[in-house]
């Protein structure tokens, strides 16, 4: 069985087996998009497939919307060219339950899959022709939030930023250069208005697009290379939507890899894009789901409310992201990653049955995180927490890695962490230097950049656009050898960039800067210190 089967008529067979089929007329639907696209996402990875995309085929198969989604990748184009084209933007949905169950629904509502580079002209063309279009109402991304960066880590203009400001709108290299000039192509065809609508994990995401597109716009404005009524344009009738997404989407596994080649389905090529991408033609993640979208869509959007997504105001938007980002989810993640890879695990569920890891996030979580969490209304904290305590993180089917999750340490930091400890300075009743286990995870971090585990052995270290800038620190002290412990840490934890605050100045440095010398004391002190903190 392969997905390009499904239109020469072989439906009977996979419904058979399991496999949950589109239940409308997918020719018709790419007939319908074609003429009036109504969204293009940007950003072709799992989460899209696995979430957006599927919870378009929801009501696609309801029979109350008719159009399809526009996929388009800046980043890695074999995304594109091996994972879409070659299956007509079909994939494979694979959604591993806690309680063993598997749904595999094929998912059909990708109509189209476009390399977002000038230099596939072809692909190109046919995305400014989309934003042309009046039709068009979101254009959304999964692009990471290195995607909207515009300078590295030390605040420097990206390759090819400047020279793209001074250009003007036409061929950029970065994609909010690149989105710039397809709205200005859409300001000259009528100036229709349009949604940029940010679903990456981030906080207040959509101001970090918003930043990225119309730094060009400004820039281009100020060069003379555009008038001002774009400028007025950009400001006014294109709106940059805040959201909250939460979904677990690990690479393809090789266990649901051969379970699915045992089903008789042969389209299970793992691929290893030359940037390091993995994909397939299937997509596996947990069954939970959360996606809440501020509802600011000027030319109107896809009924998505229909299968479950939440539309509200910004501010709902914000407390749900907060409470997930800051809290109930992210913070713990990373916990789990940190020690996690100096303790020697491999899968996130392990950790979940390591009695100190477990408790190290639970508490965090109820003791240290709860007490700032604002109830959003729309989705209850504790009861957020409690479904990722006991069913989302411990679900033995998830083929999820602390060393996955350990990727971009130093990007997520001022966010997991360093918002919660803003929230304890702002508040009367509640003091920022008494937090334990906070800090406790970032000396964590801080001994995790020694490159050494538990046991004395050298461990490979997760990309992070940081890590040699901060490594270099501590590259003097070893285990059992903490007499430079300050001299080490005090320009990492007087920087407000990787912790939103300044540690010394919120009383925790030299509380972190102890329990770093004990991580670091020597073999099997990761262990012992956290059984002492937990105790």
């Amino acid at each position: 069985m392969k997905l390009l089967e499904l239109q020469n008529g072989v439906s009977g067979e996979w419904e058979e087996k399991g496999y949950q089929l589109p239940k409308y007329d997918r020719e018709t639907v790419k007939r319908a998009t074609k003429k009036a696209p109504a969204w293009v996402h940007f950003g072709a990875g799992n989460i899209f497939r696995a979430f957006p995309a599927e919870r378009l085929q929801q009501i696609l198969d309801e029979g109350t919307y008719d159009k399809g989604v526009i996929v388009a990748e800046s980043f890695d184009h074999e995304i594109i060219t091996k994972a879409y084209k070659p299956y007509d933007g079909l994939s494979l949905s694979v959604v591993l339950k806690a309680n063993g169950t598997i749904e595999k629904i094929v998912v059909g509502s990708v109509v189209e899959s476009l390399v977002a580079d000038p230099e596939y002209k072809e692909d190109y063309d046919r995305l400014t022709e989309i934003f042309e279009n009046p039709s068009l109402q979101m254009v959304s991304f999964t692009i990471t939030e290195k995607g909207y960066s515009l300078v590295n880590g030390k605040g420097e203009k990206l390759p090819g930023v400047e020279e793209g400001m001074q250009a003007g709108p036409g061929v950029q290299s970065h994609l909010m250069g690149r989105i710039a000039t397809l709205c200005y192509s859409r300001f000259e065809k009528g100036a229709a208005p349009l949604a940029l609508a940010s679903m990456d994990n981030c906080s207040h995401n959509g101001d970090k697009l918003k930043a990225g597109v119309m730094a060009y716009v400004e820039a281009w404005e100020k060069a003379g290379k555009v008038g001002a009524d774009f400028a007025t344009y950009m400001k006014e009738k294109v709106s940059f939507p805040w959201s909250m997404i939460d979904k677990i989407t690990p690479r393809p596994d090789e266990n649901v890899q051969a379970m699915l080649e045992k089903d008789g389905f042969e389209d299970t090529e793992l691929i290893i894009t030359n940037r390091n991408t993995y994909t397939a033609p299937f997509v596996n993640s947990e069954e939970t789901g959360y996606l809440v979208i501020e509802d600011d869509f000027p030319n109107g959007r896809p009924p998505l409310e229909k299968a479950g997504i939440v539309f509200t105001d910004r501010e709902t938007v914000d407390k749900v992201e907060k409470m997930k980002v800051c809290t109930c989810l992210n913070p713990l993640h990373t916990a789990l990653a940190i020690y996690g890879c100096m303790l020697g695990h491999t899968s996130i569920h392990d950790e979940m049955e390591d009695t100190e890891l477990c408790s190290l996030i639970t508490k965090m979580c109820y003791e240290e995180g709860m007490p700032v969490v604002v109830n959003p209304g729309v989705i209850d904290p504790k009861d957020f927490a409690d479904a990722v305590l006991t069913l989302r993180l411990p679900n033995p089917f998830m083929p999820d890695t602390p060393q996955r999750i350990a990727c971009d340490t130093s990007q997520k930091l001022p966010i997991r962490f360093g918002e919660t400890i803003k929230a304890y300075q702002k508040k009367e009743n509640l003091n920022a230097g008494e937090l334990t286990l906070i800090p406790l995870v970032l000396a964590g971090w801080c001994r995790y950049l020694l490159g050494v585990d538990d046991e004395g052995k050298a461990f490979e270290q997760s990309p992070d656009p940081r890590l040699e800038e901060v490594k270099a620190h501590v590259k003097a002290v070893t285990l059992g050898n903490t007499d430079n412990v300050h001299q080490a840490l005090e320009p990492i934890l007087s920087d407000n960039s990787l912790f939103a605050v300044n540690l010394y100045e919120a009383g925790l440095g030299k509380k972190v800067e102890e329990m770093f010398a004990e991580l670091t004391a020597g073999p099997g002190a990761i262990r012992s210190t956290l059984k002492k903190y937990l105790a």
